[in-house]
């Protein structure tokens, strides 16, 4: 099964190399996405995000799901001494950093439930990967066509944050303004819910954020700071030669 849709914004690929595995469950991935967009997007007027933010409803009313997001985000805002913070001042409700990883480790636990064991799930460059190892190229910060690294996934995920595709977009909640501190920062991890959402609470901190990634459980981090500089754990997984690409 190979399958490329576009949702929350970014292109979604799908890759399951499991022979028994039904086109059905492909589409049950495709829809929880979908339902993901429709429910938490800051930028749908109807979506249970925003009808929060205006207080159309309460927080005793909200999902389950909704309440696991939020959550994930104070507790990423206390970790991070709210570096990493959801409700700036001036701006609506946003989780996007936490609903992304979520949602999409979500959608590869429903492929892992069906069956499927060697499958790689690619969110706009976020991965969740199964039955490996696959290699996963990690983009230069500068040069769009070429890659900094490569990582090698067997079971997990890897994320990237970056100034390169949305401009200095990710705020450190503690100053309102925008993180330079780093060009890119990837985590891989064992799951995308852990790997992106340190990797965007990572960035808010600036070179800080390095060294705070490298200490949570189950992280390891490659980052280019904006020196030009590299650093990486000691076990971040550079692959080797014989891996599949993913």
């Amino acid at each position: 099964m190979h399958r490329v849709e576009q949702v929350m914004g970014f292109p979604v690929s799908l890759r399951v190399d499991d022979d028994h595995i039904a086109t059905a469950i492909g589409d049950a991935v495709f829809a929880w996405l979908r339902e993901v967009d429709a429910r938490f997007s800051p930028f749908r007027a109807d979506s249970e995000v925003c009808r929060l933010d205006r207080g159309e409803l309460s927080p005793g009313d909200i999902s389950a799901d909704l309440r696991e997001v939020l959550d994930l985000c104070e507790e990423y805002r206390i970790a991070t001494g709210g570096a990493f913070d959801v409700r700036l001042p001036g701006r609506g409700l946003d989780p996007c950093a936490v609903v992304k990883g979520w949602s999409v480790q979500r959608a590869a636990d429903l492929l892992k439930a069906a069956g499927a064991r060697r499958f790689v799930l690619n969110a706009g460059g976020d991965v969740v990967a199964s039955g490996g190892p696959w290699r996963v190229g990690v983009r230069h910060p500068e040069q769009a066509d070429k890659v900094c690294t490569v990582a090698e996934l067997t079971d997990g995920a890897i994320a990237t944050s970056a100034r390169y595709e949305r401009g200095d977009h990710i705020l450190d909640g503690r100053t309102g303004r925008p993180a330079t501190g780093l060009l890119s920062l990837t985590v891989v991890a064992s799951s995308l819910t852990l790997a992106d959402t340190t990797a965007t609470a990572a960035f808010a901190m600036g070179t800080e954020g390095v060294e705070w990634a490298a200490a949570r459980a189950g992280c390891e981090v490659f980052a280019v700071d904006a020196e030009r500089r590299v650093l990486r754990t000691e076990g971040f997984p550079v692959a080797g030669a014989q891996v599949r690409a993913a």
